[in-house]
């Protein structure tokens, strides 16, 4: 895996970020880098709000306090035009996949071209193939969603997520609710686009065996403190990390690797 990179390198800064609903502080203090070329997941207990971070990266979530940057922009300060720019230049993967039942695979991963880079029918589908042929799903373009398998509904998300071919894809939960095959499978796609593609990918995950098998680097979130508490290395945060960042990591791999069973979904 690639070594971190310092600052100057970064392609998304959280600055000092406080993130809430209402009066409820969901996290505080949050400042770290995403770098160019890196898998980098954010971690941490049930309710810790992993995907309101994600969520605020991708211009979903205004903070309470400080600043997203996107390169030399700060997200929430700019005009709504520069705005839509650097919302183009990311692919988001939200939890479950979340197709259009009433589209085709096809049609699904098609709009996002419809709506931001409209050209000839044939050169749309011909983009939205080759997209899909990426995640594996070559044969599915005139399938109904419904039709595909939980991992399959998965890849033709991401598909549809690199529609635009993003400098950055965001991937919420991308494991959850897979069986372990499907899961290994899809963690083999996120590497393959970071190597193919030079795509730098942030996920949301709690599925350890995910986490140590593509990420670079891990944010560890503290539902108690409601703020990050680690950041590095899975490898080196579970041998030399603080102790809660330890506990969770070991705990979590031990029952991973019992008979049967399987890290269940959570609700962020």
């Amino acid at each position: 895996m690639r070594q971190r990179g310092d600052m100057s390198e970064a392609l998304i800064r959280a600055d000092g970020l406080t993130l809430a609903f209402g009066s409820k502080v969901i996290q505080h203090d949050l400042s770290f880098e995403v770098l160019p070329r890196e898998v980098l997941a954010i971690i941490g207990g049930s309710g810790c709000g992993k995907s309101t971070v994600l969520r605020a990266l991708i211009g979903l979530h205004a903070p309470r306090r400080g600043h997203v940057w996107h390169g030399e922009h700060d997200l929430y300060a700019s005009p709504l035009a520069v705005q839509d720019g650097i919302k183009k230049r990311l692919g988001v993967m939200f939890q479950a996949g979340a197709l259009f039942s009433s589209m085709t695979v096809g049609e699904n991963v098609m709009l996002p071209l419809e709506l931001h880079a409209p050209a000839a029918p044939a050169e749309l589908e011909a983009k939205a193939r080759e997209k899909l042929a990426l995640v594996g799903l070559e044969d599915s373009f005139d399938q109904e969603p419904a039709a595909l398998s939980g991992g399959m509904r998965k890849r033709a998300a991401i598909a549809r997520a690199l529609a635009l071919e993003p400098e950055v894809l965001f991937l919420d939960e991308p494991s959850a609710g897979l069986d372990p095959l499907a899961s290994t499978r899809l963690d083999a796609l996120i590497l393959q686009l970071r190597e193919q593609l030079g795509t730098t990918v942030v996920m949301v995950t709690h599925e350890l065996d995910s986490l140590f098998a593509v990420a670079d680097r891990a944010l560890f979130l503290s539902a108690e403190d409601k703020t990050m508490t680690a950041l590095g290395p899975p490898r080196e945060l579970a041998d030399s990390g603080p102790d809660p960042v330890r506990e969770f990591l070991h705990r979590g791999r031990a029952e991973a690797a019992s008979p049967g069973s399987r890290l269940t979904s959570e609700v962020n």
